[in-house]
């Protein structure tokens, strides 16, 4: 039973340090020459006019909830799809008010507008 766990720690301790080594050692080896026009704000190659600190509206971020949401929906449906006839009945029911609880917020996002694009 312990061993489980200490290859869990061992995994995790791995998970932790490749990215922190590689983001040292990427700080270590970056060029170091600092230039006005390095630091000017940069879009889509035009040149900015004005103020660029911009507010947007929350409407992009609910629609990026949203997907992110469905994207979920679809990554936790397609094992049960794939083994579909091993499964007993029970699990298609689950499946089912995994699927009408999904529905109802999207109702939910749908009644409140969240959807209406200004």
């Amino acid at each position: 039973m312990l061993q489980e766990f200490e290859f869990l720690g061992v995994l995790g301790a791995i998970t932790l340090t490749i990215p922190v080594v590689t983001l040292i050692i990427a700080w270590l080896l970056r060029p170091k020459k600092p230039n006005p026009a390095k630091q000017e704000t940069y879009e889509s190659g035009i040149k900015t006019i004005g103020d660029t600190w911009v507010q947007f509206k929350a409407q992009y971020y609910i629609y990026a909830i949203i997907f992110v949401v469905f994207d979920i929906e679809a990554v936790f449906l397609f094992p049960f799809a794939v083994a579909l006839r091993q499964l007993p009945l029970y699990s298609l029911i689950w499946a089912i008010v995994f699927i009408v609880l999904l529905f109802d917020g999207l109702l939910y996002g749908w009644r409140k507008g969240a959807l209406h694009w200004n």
